[in-house]
């Protein structure tokens, strides 16, 4: 009886223990320490701040990987064969948060999307590029910016459309 029992716990054991291989490969992710996750709304992770250059954030993970701290962006709606470039463009902010506030670069970033994972080499190139990006938008928050689309649902979901000169209204 007791042998018996214990062959089922052992096949229950390795049933989950498959399972959780199965979806953790699913995940696209490398088998990394999770260090960081702001996927829990009942108790989110504080953000990263980089009070030399202004930026904030919160990556939905951090994994520890050969000793780098590595920024994680999920989006798992988006399913395309090509990243958008607005979510590189966050990815890079997460890594230059994470060398801002460790001192310590990481060698890069991943970009979970549906059914792939995108890797961003955060260089110095990537580097400069989210620097300059966000230099642009602070001086474009200090300027009126005209809208840049003609998409009514995109219009009522912003943030300022009810103070906007330029909103879409109804006719």
């Amino acid at each position: 009886m007791a042998i018996t029992i214990g062959l089922a716990l052992l096949l229950l054991a390795l049933v989950a223990l498959i399972s959780a291989l199965r979806l953790r490969a699913a995940t696209g992710l490398p088998w990394a320490p999770v260090v960081y996750r702001d996927t829990n709304a009942q108790s989110p992770e504080r953000p990263l701040v980089a009070r030399r250059i202004g930026l904030v954030g919160k990556p939905d993970y951090l994994i520890e990987r050969r000793g780098y701290l590595i920024p994680v962006e999920v989006k798992p709606g988006r399913n395309a064969a090509r990243p958008y470039e607005s979510d590189l463009m966050q990815l890079a902010a997460y890594c230059l948060l994470i060398e801002e506030t460790t001192g310590v670069a990481p060698p890069y970033g991943l970009l979970r999307y549906a059914d792939r994972t995108f890797r961003l080499s955060y260089t110095p190139r990537v580097r400069e590029a989210t620097l300059a990006l966000i230099a642009e938008m602070r001086a474009a928050l200090d300027n009126e910016c005209d809208r840049s689309h003609d998409d009514p649902a995109r219009c009522y979901g912003c943030g300022f459309f009810a103070m906007c000169d330029q909103a879409l209204r109804d006719p």
